[in-house]
């Protein structure tokens, strides 16, 4: 029998990416991961390279996990957005750069019987707003840009179930809980003090928030379950996410606006 294939992003020490992907392979699926070092979500050329690359051994893709992306600036020091391509950081990774990787895998999730994409996204999508989704001048506030990324990946998901329905593709948008992992690492490179603070805090955090396995299983629950719906979950439960994420309007105009910077 050949095996479920996946593709897991974010899958570095301590995250939930690695945990899904671990808890894929004891079930007996054929697991590639990604990390910063092999996956750029940044550089069109990175992805389409691993988009590539993973075609040339796979035929077809069951799930998409997109668990990669960053939320800098922890401490809300930033006063001006940090730009790459000209773009906020949060929303060029976490949005653009996890639909530019859903893009080019498609034709693969396709060709699969009845596949999963499943983004990693968060609770504060509630944060978001649809000003800054669509690119008008707004105060900056990178929690709040953060948010907006999430916000936009709800958008994706609901994007991609409408157009991919019939394909039996299931798109799913989940808020994995409050979970102990690396993310801040990176979000308190320029904190020392509150970056040592954090680590002698770390075993509390371990004993009050979830583990990435904890939060892993919630996810392959969801993905693996053929009854699951298209949608927004908190966990395992399927919830209607924030108003702003409902706007129907504010999705086409912002679908358009990413097929055209995919186009360009």
């Amino acid at each position: 029998m050949t095996a479920r294939r996946a593709v897991v992003t974010g899958a570095g020490p301590r995250s939930i990416g690695r945990a899904v992907a671990d808890a894929l392979v004891a079930e007996g699926w054929d697991v590639a991961v990604t990390r910063r070092a092999d996956l750029d979500l940044t550089d069109r050329g990175s992805v389409a390279a691993f988009a590539a690359s993973y075609a040339e051994r796979a035929d077809h893709l069951d799930l998409l996990v997109n668990s990669a992306g960053i939320h800098l600036d922890l401490g809300s020091r930033w006063t001006e957005p940090r730009l790459v391509d000209g773009l906020e950081i949060h929303w060029r990774t976490n949005y653009l750069g996890t639909v530019d990787l859903t893009t080019a895998l498609l034709p693969l999730l396709l060709a699969a019987p009845a596949p999963t994409v499943l983004h990693v996204v968060s609770q504060l999508h509630e944060r978001g707003t649809t000003a800054q989704l669509l690119g008008q001048p707004v105060a900056y506030d990178s929690w709040a840009s953060y948010g907006t990324s999430k916000l936009g990946l709800v958008h994706h998901a609901a994007l991609l179930a409408d157009r991919y329905a019939d394909h039996g593709l299931r798109a799913l948008a989940v808020h994995p809980g409050a979970v102990s992992t690396n993310i801040a690492d990176r979000g308190l490179e320029t904190r020392p003090l509150l970056r040592r603070l954090r680590n002698l805090a770390l075993p509390l955090e371990r004993r009050t928030l979830m583990s990435p396995e904890e939060s892993a299983a919630h996810l392959i629950r969801i993905a693996t379950d053929p009854a699951a719906e298209s949608g927004y979950y908190r966990k395992s439960r399927r919830l209607d996410p924030a108003p702003a994420a409902c706007d129907v309007e504010a999705r086409t105009e912002l679908a358009l606006a990413t097929e055209a910077w995919l186009r360009g």
